[in-house]
């Protein structure tokens, strides 16, 4: 088999170009056309291309220029490295593109539970060579986990105050109150903290800071829960509420994954705003993939804040908001 050398003394790769769009197309005029140069300069690319290796690539047959057997090994070898170039340019572009390469995401159960998901499945839809792993956990370790270069971004409860990240607000969004069906308060419009006057309460565990803001709201409004049952997770409050544990107030992507088994979800007055920050590792280069990813998720969210706009539970900010 002939094998060649791209380093070749005098061998240029307009010359190899030529000499695999003359083999393709079958002919030196529909080459020049393909490459959209003059027929006498494929001519002299071929000429030169065989002087410099020493081989006679083209018998004249008739009209006809027919490839040596010679230029048919040649033209294999040749094949391989173009093919391998194509790949090359192929995988630079969709990385480029955004199309093609990998991602790491961290998330907090809340937007794990469905909302991240369905928003990663849509990213894919049309990169197909693009590879994601997603992992879960608490608001501190998703930070860990990208301070330390593990995942590429994150998202964790908002405000966030760690070295070695940058932190970016994503849209707010209005907690919401739940209950089980049948509940006597379900026909409530929404619900406020005197509503909860009697009522068992299913409650997020104290390491969260979301347990600190709800009892903040209802110190002020100067209510006492019954707090039967606590949870770190606020799917697993869901699932609690859902079996008539009790009510309780959660995030709003947790409650719109239960809303029809078994919960009913209001909005809660007065209003509680719920806070995602996109967690970057601090200086590092930021990819296309993870920058339109983020993108994609900041506009589900808004759409999310705008669909509530206007309502009881709305998640833009009302003088009666909660001051924190």
């Amino acid at each position: 088999m002939i094998r060649f050398s791209w380093a070749e003394a005098m061998l240029n790769p307009r010359q190899i170009e030529a000499f695999r769009t003359v083999i393709v197309t079958g002919g030196v005029t529909s080459a020049a056309r393909a490459l959209n140069i003059s027929q006498p300069a494929v001519t002299r690319l071929i000429h030169d291309l065989q002087y410099v290796l020493g081989l006679t690539l083209f018998e004249r047959r008739g009209t006809r220029l027919v490839p040596t057997n010679e230029a048919l090994s040649l033209y294999r070898e040749v094949e391989r490295q173009f093919i391998g170039l194509e790949q090359i340019q192929n995988t630079a572009r969709n990385l480029r593109d955004g199309l093609s390469g990998s991602l790491r995401i961290a998330a907090l159960p809340t937007f794990n539970v469905g909302f991240l998901p369905r928003l990663v499945a849509a990213y894919m839809k049309d990169k197909p060579g693009l590879d994601i792993v997603i992992y879960g956990s608490i608001s501190s370790q998703v930070v860990d986990w990208v301070a330390t270069g593990f995942c590429d971004i994150g998202f964790a409860q908002y405000p966030l105050d760690f070295p070695h990240i940058d932190v970016e607000q994503l849209p707010s969004v209005a907690a919401v109150a739940v209950l089980p069906e049948g509940h006597r308060l379900a026909d409530r419009p929404f619900l406020e903290p005197p509503d909860f006057v009697g009522e068992p309460f299913v409650s997020l565990a104290g390491s969260t800071q979301w347990r600190y803001r709800t009892d903040a709201l209802f110190s002020a409004a100067r209510v006492t829960r019954q707090t039967r049952v606590e949870t770190p997770l606020s799917m697993i409050a869901c699932s609690l509420i859902a079996s008539g544990a009790g009510i309780g107030i959660v995030d709003p992507y947790t409650a719109a994954e239960y809303s029809g088994r078994g919960i009913v979800v209001r909005p809660f007055r007065p209003e509680v705003l719920y806070d995602i920050g996109v967690v970057w590792p601090a200086g590092r280069f930021r990819s296309p993939l993870a920058l339109g990813f983020v993108q994609t998720v900041r506009t589900a969210i808004q759409a999310m804040a705008d669909g509530e706009a206007g309502s009881p539970g709305s998640s833009k900010p009302r003088a009666d908001a909660a001051p924190y």
